[in-house]
């Protein structure tokens, strides 16, 4: 069966005023999908031009065929729902009458990806708090002021209002904003920070010195267990996986980050991050959450003999 074929694809083709790259063609052809939507197309892979995998930047001709895996959501279709499985999930760390902080365990989406998907800190956040559900821009939030990895546990921020929710952002924009990271990682860093661009290339962040985006990565070390290093890390910048990233390309990636070429570790949920404090501004002044190991990650930590 072709991916035309599969259930769900559409294949369009590209007439002569549609000429040029395939991400405006898409745009014009979806106006109600978001460029995030369509962007999260090509990072899935779900875009073919003449059957080969497409780049948003690619040109197209007239009468070219474009398949897609399947359609692009429209924000409302995504939008976060109370999910109590997800709410049973999280842990509150700390709330008052303008957020509230959870930590998310590892394996836990931030946000719906797909229409009626369940399981995701956003839909736990508005069981448990139901005016988060509309605060966000984007409907999939449900009031998160920002999102982590799926393989990442920790402190997650949500705003229970409007107001707060653009006052927080505007913190993160400004980097008024600091989130600290255990990560535990195969080797020693050869330094002790990375500031290399990052660009999204499919499912991965990758080094781009000519079209990356600014990033920069800072960490000490906490502890050793022989050739590993137990690090605490502070992302500066919020760039997609942008500690996996940096980590590896410093030649320490993560454990159990098979993606970036860590190895997997007996026990351990995923690759070995923590987002473990967080502090931001509120009302009274600044605040500090921090979330503890999760069962799992304290397990390997245990296991492992400091030198």
């Amino acid at each position: 069966m072709s991916d035309a074929d599969a259930p769900g694809a559409l294949a369009l083709v590209v007439t002569a005023d549609e000429v040029g790259r395939v991400d405006h063609v898409l745009g014009k052809r979806f106006p109600d999908a978001s460029r995030r939507r369509l962007a999260e197309l090509f990072a899935d892979g779900a875009v073919r031009i003449r059957g080969k995998l497409a780049r948003k930047g690619d040109r197209v001709a007239a009468g070219d065929e474009i398949t897609l895996a399947r359609a692009p959501a429209r924000a409302d279709d995504l939008r976060a729902t109370a999910d109590p499985e997800a709410a049973a999930r999280l842990t509150v760390l700390y709330q008052d009458d303008d957020v509230v902080v959870v930590d998310k365990p590892a394996g836990m989406p931030s946000q719906p990806l797909r229409p009626g998907e369940l399981g995701t800190a956003a839909g736990g956040v508005v069981h448990l708090f139901a005016t988060t559900g509309a605060v966000a821009d984007d409907p999939r939030d449900g009031g998160l002021v920002h999102r982590l990895d799926i393989g990442t546990s920790g402190v997650l921020i949500a705003a229970r209002h409007r107001d707060a929710w653009v006052r927080l952002r505007a913190a993160f924009g400004a980097g008024e904003v600091d989130k600290d990271y255990l990560a535990l990682v195969e080797t020693a860093p050869v330094s002790r920070e990375c500031d290399a661009p990052l660009a999204q290339r499919g499912r991965r962040a990758v080094v781009d010195l000519v079209d990356g985006l600014e990033a920069h990565t800072s960490w000490h070390e906490e502890a050793r267990y022989g050739a590993r290093r137990l690090l605490r890390c502070r992302a500066t910048t919020g760039r997609m996986h942008q500690v996996r990233a940096h980590l590896a390309h410093v030649g320490a990636p993560l454990v159990g980050d098979e993606l970036y070429g860590g190895q997997p570790y007996p026990g351990l949920v995923g690759f070995f991050l923590h987002a473990a404090t967080i502090t931001f501004p509120g009302r009274g002044g600044r605040i500090t959450v921090e979330a503890p190991l999760s069962a799992d990650r304290a397990a390997v930590i245990a296991s492992l003999t400091p030198r």
